[in-house]
Formats: structure tokens, C-alpha cells, sequence
């Protein structure tokens, strides 16, 4: 295979949905950790991942059957008729909205937090500068995302690795320790919903499918490999953080690792920070835009509209959560979307061994996110 067909057919594709994986969500993971401990923490890492890594493939079985310019709506209108349809309009709507506000306030904070020492002005200032940009490239569409996401996905792990050499002497395995178990009980499931908004990747599978064309056999090791390398980065990013910054960890990691590295790795820090949440800002933001304009048949400069000045909007309002919007997200939204998907794979004959099962874990998912929430 020479160097354009790697691209073509797995590094680009790859990036693309690794890219809309690796968002804001895994800087929360080191401060639930400190929660929950190392321990539980890894055990959910794993099961979680796997159970994410079933549901990729089988939306990517899913994908692989459906005509291609749907999204996820309309694969459910395809397989579940118009009912589900509409259910699924409003989940994945207000899921993306959601995800986009998030985005939008920690990546903003992360680069006032950058640049503001330097060239001055208002957080609300990077804000709008943060937003206006994703909008411009979101107007434009996935053959520049890919690129970026690659370079994006560069950039972060060079990143990684320079903040673990730096932080590496400060990195203290008593910290592993340091858990407040006498809190445990309340903060025992904590960790779900926030793991499973930081893996779920489904939404630019079918655009990876579409950028694949001819060359479809590759597709399965695609998604594989796109959902082990965020799954893999956020388990030794959880794990570096938490050695470092133990109980002092911030519940956006990057905030409480300035207070331990130097001037240099902040920069650098805070810039991984700005690139991560950006890029997947752009790729979240694309997605809806496609949702919008193939599903519903809004224009395109309306669907661009609509995709980046909503979550403007709610923060201007006041909307500015993070981790109990995250785990509201992870926890019912898309774990409604993960039961949809399952019934779509019983209409093309998928396994019932693991369907119910899954949609189980969904279920009990939902009921404790809704119990938590109204406490």
C-alpha cells in the first residue's frame, strides 16, 4: 500500500472519527478518578470501552446497509419508521447542542486562558473568537476536518507526551491512595455517563464509511482502531494527571496541572487544550449541520446557523455546566441513542444474544442519571 492509499484509506478516516471522539469530555475523567479511585476507575474504563467499541461496530454494520447521505435520524427513520424518527430528532438534537455549549465554554476558558495574559480582553472576547472560527470551517465541510483532525490528533499526542516528561518527577503513586472513600457510595456511578460521552464516536462513522468509497473492507479495523486510541490516550492521561495532581485535581485536570508544571508545558498544556476542544467543536458542529440538511431539509447556510449560534445563545444565557451536563448527556441522551441503535440492529438480523444485554445497561443508565439528577 503506498502512502496516498494510507491516508485514504485508514489515517484520514481514522482521524476523522478519533477526532470527534477526543472532545472535552476525558478532561473530566482525572477528577472523577480522584472520586471513585484509580481502581473502580480502570474497571469502568475497560468494561465501558468494550461495551462503545460493540455498539461502533454495530452502528458501522448498520451504516454499511443503509443508503448512504443519512445520518443518525435518518437511519432511524429507515429501520424504525417515522415514531422513532422524530424521538430520535430531539434526542440527538438536544445531545449535540449540548455537547457543542461544552465545547464552547471549556475551550473558550482554555484560550483566555492562553492568550489573555498576552493580548488582554474578556473571556467572553476569546469566547466569540473561538466561536466565530469553527463556524467559518464548519461552513466548509469535511475534506479540510480530516486534515485538521490529523494534524489535531499529531499535535496532542506530541503534547501528551512532553507534560509527561515534565510532570514525571512530580508524579506520586500515593496520590492512587488518597481517595475520600467515605464518599465513594454517593460518587460510585460517576463515572458512567462521563466515560461514555468522552468514547461515543458514532456520529462520524457514516461520514468515515462515505470517505472510504470503493474500499469498504477496511471500514471494521477503521473503527477499531478509532476507538482504542481515545480510549487508550484517556486512560494514561487520567492515570499521568491523577499522579501528579492527586486530590488537587480540577474537574478540568488542565486548570489544576498549571499549578505543578512550569510556564513552558502551561503553554502547552492550555494550547492542547484550545485544539482538542476546537477540532471537535468543528466535527460535533458538522455533523448537525449534515442532520439539518440531509434528515430535515434545512439549507445549508440555515443548518450552519442553527449548528453554531444555539449553543452561542445558551451561553449567553447562562448555560455554563460541565460535568453534571456531560454525565446528563453520556448517561440518558445517549444512552437512548444506544438502545435505538441496538433496535436498528435487530431489524438486519443482529445478534439477540447481544442486544438485550446491552440495551439492560442502557436502561439502568438512564434510570440512575434520572434518579441523580432530580436529587
Amino acid at each position: 500500500m503506498d502512502l496516498k492509499s494510507l491516508f485514504k484509506n485508514y489515517i484520514f478516516p481514522i482521524s476523522t472519527i478519533a477526532g470527534s471522539i477526543i472532545g472535552v469530555g476525558f478532561f473530566s475523567l482525572p477528577y472523577i478518578a480522584s472520586k471513585v479511585g484509580i481502581w473502580i476507575m480502570l474497571f469502568y474504563f475497560v468494561i465501558l470501552t468494550v461495551l462503545i467499541l460493540i455498539i461502533h461496530l454495530i452502528f458501522g454494520e448498520i451504516s454499511l446497509n443503509t443508503p448512504d447521505k443519512k445520518r443518525f435520524p435518518g437511519f432511524v427513520g429507515f429501520y424504525l419508521g417515522k415514531n422513532f424518527q422524530m424521538f430520535s430528532f430531539l434526542s440527538v438534537i438536544l445531545s449535540y447542542f449540548a455537547v457543542l455549549l461544552v465545547y464552547l465554554i471549556v475551550g473558550g476558558e482554555f484560550l483566555n486562558s492562553l492568550l489573555s495574559p498576552i493580548f488582554g480582553q474578556s473571556q467572553f472576547f476569546y469566547t466569540f473568537i473561538y466561536f466565530l472560527i469553527a463556524t467559518i470551517i464548519i461552513y466548509f465541510g469535511i475534506s479540510a476536518v480530516s486534515k485538521f483532525e490529523f494534524i489535531a490528533l499529531l499535535f496532542l499526542f506530541i503534547s501528551f507526551i512532553l507534560v509527561f516528561i515534565k510532570g514525571f518527577p512530580q508524579f506520586n503513586f500515593s496520590n492512587f491512595f488518597s481517595t475520600n472513600y467515605s464518599l465513594l457510595t454517593n460518587n460510585l456511578f460517576l463515572p458512567y455517563g462521563a466515560i461514555i460521552f468522552s468514547l461515543w464516536g458514532i456520529g462520524l462513522i457514516p461520514e468515515a464509511e462515505e470517505m472510504l468509497k470503493n474500499n469498504k473492507k477496511s471500514f471494521k479495523k477503521v473503527i477499531i482502531i478509532s476507538t482504542l486510541i481515545p480510549a487508550i490516550f484517556f486512560i494514561l492521561f487520567t492515570i499521568i494527571v491523577l499522579g501528579i495532581t492527586g486530590n488537587k485535581t480540577t474537574e478540568s485536570a488542565l486548570i489544576g496541572l498549571n499549578n505543578y508544571l512550569g510556564d513552558g508545558i502551561v503553554l502547552i498544556s492550555l494550547l492542547m487544550g484550545v485544539i482538542i476542544t476546537f477540532s471537535a467543536f468543528i466535527t460535533h458542529g458538522l455533523n448537525l449541520k449534515r442532520i439539518l440538511n440531509y434528515d430535515l431539509g434545512v439549507k445549508e447556510k440555515q443548518a450552519v446557523i442553527i449548528t453554531c449560534f444555539t449553543p452561542m445563545i445558551l451561553f449567553l444565557l447562562g448555560f455554563k455546566s460541565f460535568i453534571n451536563m456531560i454525565s446528563f448527556v453520556g448517561g440518558i441522551l445517549l444512552g437512548i441513542d444506544g438502545i435505538m441503535i441496538l433496535l436498528m440492529y435487530k431489524k438486519i438480523g443482529g445478534k439477540k444474544w447481544l442486544i438485550y444485554p446491552l440495551s439492560l445497561v442502557f436502561i439502568l443508565g438512564i434510570i440512575y442519571e434520572i434518579i441523580y439528577f432530580i436529587k
